[in-house]
């Protein structure tokens, strides 16, 4: 299996230096990665530095507490395209979930998807902080909404696991009929997990260790 396929090459962390950046750039071209997952300053600089290779710029919108407005994630989302973004991971609303709002979560999905340009998008549930039943709505109004991908987590919850079999599973299962895919994210260190996770559902892997694992 050519688990390099698999995964988007991550930095995410607030202190990101351009070193860093470069680094993860360089090691997603010597290993071939399918993509990598930046924060939306560095995008326009990925989109130059990786020009002529095959690998994804992906980013994030709204990230990591998927708490600003519909408005701003909208305007986040028409920067990262023109700046040269392949993709779009967004965090979803974690309190209109709780809360039962329902048609404003379908209705954030909808207009990202619109402003995203046919890009493909990937919207991210947060799994620590769900129930079994919430992941499961969840995943059904991102279907509803337009989304192509679901996706487990951002990494940045204090004492979280990140992706779960079971939840990529349960994903996998709920999603799947309507054509949309699961990226597994968070707490991916490893070659074991890393094929746990392809085996429960997942096409896609975020991971900042995508060198270990693939060596």
């Amino acid at each position: 299996m050519e688990l390099n396929k698999y995964i988007e090459h991550t930095l995410l962390k607030q202190n990101a230096a351009r070193e860093e950046v470069k680094k993860l750039l360089d090691e997603a071209k010597e290993h071939k990665f399918l993509g990598v997952c930046v924060n939306p300053c560095n995008v326009a600089y990925a989109k130059e530095y990786l020009k002529g290779t095959d690998i994804k710029i992906v980013t994030v919108i709204g990230f990591p507490l998927g708490q600003s407005t519909t408005e701003i994630k909208i305007l986040e989302t028409i920067d990262a395209v023109k700046n040269g973004a392949d993709e779009i991971d967004m965090v979803i609303n974690g309190g209109k979930l709780k809360d039962g709002e329902y048609d404003y979560i379908v209705d954030e999905i909808s207009k990202i998807k619109f402003a995203s340009q046919g890009r493909n998008l990937k919207v991210i549930l947060e799994t620590d902080l769900l129930s079994q039943d919430e992941i499961k709505k969840a995943c059904e109004l991102c279907v509803k909404g337009g989304a192509d991908f679901v996706k487990t987590s951002t990494g940045f919850v204090k004492n979280g696991v990140g992706a779960k079999a079971e939840d990529v599973k349960l994903m996998y299962n709920t999603v799947k009929d309507a054509g949309l895919q699961v990226k597994a994210s968070g707490g991916i260190r490893d070659k074991e997990t890393a094929l746990k996770m392809i085996e429960s559902g997942a096409v896609r892997l975020g991971t900042s260790s995508g060198v270990q694992i693939c060596s």
